[in-house]
């Protein structure tokens, strides 16, 4: 019976000892852990921030996603598909030659010296761009809720990869255009000459995809609490697109509208186009302006807009 006694007595004393032990090697890793005041974390996501709270710093450190979200865009929009990338040259040449027969030679609106069919294709590998980024971004909460539900990403990856994946359809359009140029020039007596204005077709092509990613993400974050503007927006870029000068010249428009077409944005950006390759007698510097100043003035609300919505979205949409 006294042996039991003393065994008991010794396994109370194990078991109390292991918990000072234990309670003490706590207490040690405590005083060694800093505090979280001073832990350096490389992500902090909250639920509220300020409107200057961009982050864009983050697109950067994302790039591996941003360039994953390219390829999936670019190969969602024709896989299964029997015609696949050559729709790119498709679209452009039936839109021209329809253009050429109702515009030129039903409607006879003057193309000025350019060749129609120069004129329309020009207008039309511009116009193409901005419209399917703005499309394509317009809708990014709606198309991509089940991504942006699950996992932590700088939202602003979404659309900013639509800009990049349609450049391949702007290359293929804009290749499209010199081939066209190239057979004028040698089959016609059209003139070329290689001007300094052909160095403003990289910055043109900047302002048409932040035109087009600033006007995108304000109506897609509008959309998260007004879903019928979606409606709207097939209608709104095809309407748009006939008051900039498409499939007109801006010289053959007078008095208030043609006020109205160059308070369009996009119309200095087709005008400058052109004239890069099509030199006029003077540049009109006020046109490409507005329209450069315009882009910056829409695009800096459109991410404001666009970051303060992103909190909030799965509530709404």
């Amino acid at each position: 019976m006294a042996f039991n006694v003393s065994k008991a007595k010794f396994t109370f004393f194990y078991i109390n000892f292991a918990r000072i032990l234990n309670y003490l090697s706590l207490l040690a890793f405590m005083q060694d852990t800093p505090k979280e005041s001073e832990e350096n974390w490389t992500l902090i996501v909250s639920p509220k921030t300020k409107w200057f709270d961009l982050h864009l710093s983050d697109l950067w450190r994302y790039r591996d996603l941003v360039m994953m979200f390219v390829k999936r865009d670019f190969v969602s929009a024709y896989k299964q598909t029997l015609l696949g990338p050559l729709w790119f040259v498709i679209q452009p040449l039936v839109a021209t030659y329809l253009f050429l027969f109702v515009f030129s030679n039903i409607a006879h609106l003057s193309t000025g010296q350019i060749p129609p069919v120069l004129f329309y294709l020009s207008g039309l590998t511009v116009w193409n761009y901005f419209a399917i980024c703005f499309n394509k971004t317009s809708n990014t909460f709606i198309t991509n809720i089940a991504i942006f539900g699950k996992v932590y990403f700088p939202r602003l990856a979404a659309p900013f990869s639509t800009i990049i994946s349609t450049l391949i359809t702007f290359g293929i359009q804009f290749f499209l255009f010199l081939s066209f140029l190239i057979y004028y020039i040698f089959s016609s007596d059209l003139s070329f000459h290689l001007t300094a204005y052909l160095l403003l077709i990289p910055y043109i092509v900047i302002i048409m995809g932040a035109l087009g990613l600033g006007a995108g993400i304000i109506i897609s974050s509008l959309t998260t609490k007004y879903r019928d503007l979606t409606n709207l927006i097939a209608f709104g870029v095809q309407f748009l697109m006939y008051l900039t000068t498409v499939v007109y010249s801006l010289d053959s428009i007078k008095g208030k509208r043609k006020l109205i077409i160059m308070l369009n944005p996009m119309t200095g950006i087709i005008e400058t186009f052109r004239f890069a390759f099509f030199p006029k007698d003077r540049f009109n510097w006020h046109l490409l302006g507005y329209s450069s100043l315009f882009t910056l003035f829409v695009l800096i609300i459109g991410v404001l807009l666009f970051n303060k919505t992103e909190k909030k979205f799965m509530d709404t949409v």
